[in-house]
């Protein structure tokens, strides 16, 4: 009979894990690719070379570009909406969660620059996949967002305001500076994306938030 060993097992990528690290692999070179040249200019064969694999397995994993260029999208979503959640769900003072969670954004948009463009490209064309999106990472996250903007004003942390109208405006004070960097260029802003800018935009986001919404926003927080 023949026998093989625990070493020999444990040392062996089981077919499912293998799978899955292929398809990591894949989503990195994409994101790259779409990054750089757009999803209209991004090559399948660039994206295979990028990945080592070859493009059948792109299609096998992925059907179509479009899918792909998707998949890239709800890869970034769902690592931002499991830490978002986390945050505005967990305990701690309103103003401390809320300052955390919009620096957290902030930081994760920071650190994917180049994708900024992705996003606002999906934003721009609409239709059923970013219903889809919205559905399942913008809605359970505003919701989130919404029960912390609530909880701060009820115990008096936040002044009374729409909870909505306030949410839209955080949001906007982050995402607004990375979708303009071009146009602040031209206006005279030479790089909005340098560490000591991204740090001074940053701060003045969280100072923005503390000075227009808490109710004490002198008092040291928590």
């Amino acid at each position: 009979m023949k026998t093989t060993s625990i070493q020999g097992r444990g040392r062996r990528q089981s077919p499912r894990r293998a799978a899955g690290g292929t398809q990591a692999t894949i989503l990195a070179a994409a994101a790259n690719e779409f990054a750089a040249s757009g999803p209209a200019g991004a090559r399948m064969d660039a994206i295979a070379d990028a990945a080592g694999v070859n493009k059948a397995l792109l299609y096998y994993y992925f059907k179509s570009k479009e899918s792909l260029y998707h998949a890239v999208i709800e890869e970034h979503f769902e690592i931002f909406n499991r830490e978002a959640i986390a945050l505005l769900s967990g305990p701690g003072a309103a103003r401390t969660v809320l300052l955390r969670y919009a620096a957290l954004h902030f930081d994760f948009i920071s650190s994917r620059l180049r994708y900024a463009g992705l996003y606002q490209q999906l934003m721009m064309t609409g239709g059923k996949p970013l219903e889809r999106l919205v559905r399942k990472y913008f809605v359970p996250r505003s919701r989130a967002l919404w029960a912390l903007l609530d909880r701060g004003m009820k115990n008096g942390e936040f002044r009374k305001a729409d909870r909505m109208h306030t949410a839209v405006s955080i949001v906007s004070m982050i995402v607004f500076y990375f979708s303009a960097a071009q146009v602040m260029q031209l206006i005279g802003h030479a790089d909005a994306y340098s560490k000591p800018n991204l740090k001074r935009r940053k701060q003045e986001v969280l100072d923005f938030i503390r000075f227009g919404l808490f109710a004490n926003p002198e008092a040291p927080l928590p």
